[in-house]
């Protein structure tokens, strides 16, 4: 595990009409505060990668589909300097995933249709506190496998 990624187990509510999947609240103890919610579809086989905020902590859920989320840190002070983790996202399995800032991260697209990622950040977006890497860029040494 990434050193300070949260994984936080949630619980869908589920009747005959069809499910509520609430993903953070205020009184979480991940929550630090609320810039923006937006969800982020991505198609079978599609990647979006990399990126790393430089402030931002991001808080990731998957409402439908499914796919993988990887994560990479590259900070010299970190117990997991050097370290990627894996995980599948997906609202079969559905959990929270909490990114501090200066993580790396990217993911692709499993589902054979249209996957949605919701994130809700702790600060509003803004290009300039973010970096971005292209997914083959050498200086990741990961394997898509697409």
């Amino acid at each position: 595990m990434i050193e300070g990624v949260k994984i936080t187990k949630l619980n869908k509510i589920v009747d005959h009409r069809g499910s509520v999947l609430p993903m953070l609240r205020s009184d979480s103890i991940v929550f630090e505060s609320f810039g923006e919610i937006y969800f982020s579809t991505i198609f079978n086989k599609s990647i979006k990668a990399w990126h790393l905020h430089k402030k931002n902590i991001l808080n990731y859920a998957c409402i439908s589909g499914e796919v993988k989320l990887v994560l990479f840190d590259d900070r010299s002070d970190s117990k997991s300097s050097g370290k990627y983790s894996e995980h599948i996202l997906t609202p079969k399995n559905f959990f929270l995933i909490t990114i501090p800032p200066l993580i790396w991260n990217g993911f692709i697209g499993l589902d054979k249709s249209e996957s949605i990622v919701a994130n809700c950040a702790s600060l509003p977006h803004d290009e300039r506190e973010m970096v971005r890497r292209k997914h083959d860029d050498k200086y990741f040494k990961y394997d898509w496998q697409v």
